[in-house]
């Protein structure tokens, strides 16, 4: 038997004795997850991004100061990088934003923002197979997840704290609302057409992705930032920036596939399919 008859047999009985490796394996190979995360990172920071500080701009002071706080605990920001970040969010720059925008550019950022919810959600919907939900289905979830996600950032320094109690209440809590926000990520831009038990391996690996690259942001950030900064001023921030979005938008849209891909096959597709036999059918379908 030659090696290559001999390669082909052992992957086929590999596909066979573990059929969620191989289909894992082939999503992984592809080269559209990793186009799918590049987009979903450029509308990140063309377009979420601007809108976090346009919404700080039109919020109070107190509002301002605990975006500053969950900034700096997120990228353990110092120095001249800490310095640029007290510059877009000191009362002067809010009071010139607002004079310049005004409500309406504010509520124009806000619809232009919806790109990275219709990107977040089409990583969703190409994991579990399905069609585009109709527009009129999901505008609003769009726009309810992008004010969800801006709220969860704003409050990335109690929460990483651990409240006050520190970092030993800090992780597990910061792993456990991952948990929750990508659970109900996955279900709301989903358009209620998975139910939620199956979203489960998907949330839990996305929760654990962003909470080791929390952990590394703060270690690698703080440096790369202030370097980019002598070196390349303010293109050197921009590009840092987008690349730690790439590689955090690459792991979400890994871990959602890998999820949806875990949840179909065995054996949890098995038990997930025996739980939906038992259970009332989930609105807008079922997993296919």
């Amino acid at each position: 038997m030659s090696l290559a008859t001999r390669a082909r047999s052992i992957r086929s009985a590999a596909e066979r004795r573990f059929p969620v490796l191989s289909e894992v394996a082939s999503r992984l190979v592809g080269g559209s997850l990793l186009d799918a995360a590049t987009r979903l990172a450029a509308q990140a920071f063309l377009a979420a991004v601007p809108l976090l500080f346009a919404l700080a701009a039109f919020a109070p002071h107190g509002v301002r100061e605990q975006l500053q706080e969950s900034l700096r605990a997120m990228f353990g920001l110092d120095g001249a990088s800490d310095a640029q970040l007290q510059r877009v969010l000191d009362a002067s720059a809010a009071d010139s934003l607002r004079e310049t925008t005004g409500a309406v550019g504010a509520l124009v950022a806000l619809i232009s923002a919806t790109s990275f919810s219709r990107a977040m959600a089409r990583v969703c919907e190409r994991a579990w197979g399905l069609p585009k939900a109709g527009t009129r289905i999901a505008a609003w979830r769009w726009m309810v997840w992008l004010l969800a996600l801006c709220l969860v950032v704003l409050f990335q320094a109690p929460i990483r704290d651990g409240f006050g109690l520190g970092l030993w209440l800090g992780v597990p809590t910061y792993f456990v609302v991952g948990v929750a926000v990508w659970l109900w990520t996955q279900h709301l831009l989903l358009a209620n057409r998975v139910r939620w038990l199956p979203l489960l391996p998907g949330a839990l690996l996305a929760a654990a992705a962003t909470s080791a690259l929390a952990l590394t942001a703060r270690l690698y950030m703080p440096a790369a930032l202030n370097r980019a900064l002598d070196e390349y001023g303010s293109l050197g921030l921009v590009l840092t920036m987008l690349s730690w979005l790439i590689g955090v938008c690459a792991a979400l849209t890994f871990a959602v596939t890998i999820g949806a891909v875990l949840a179909q096959e065995p054996p949890l597709g098995r038990y997930f399919a025996a739980q939906e036999r038992e259970g009332p059918p989930a609105a807008g379908g079922a997993p296919r």
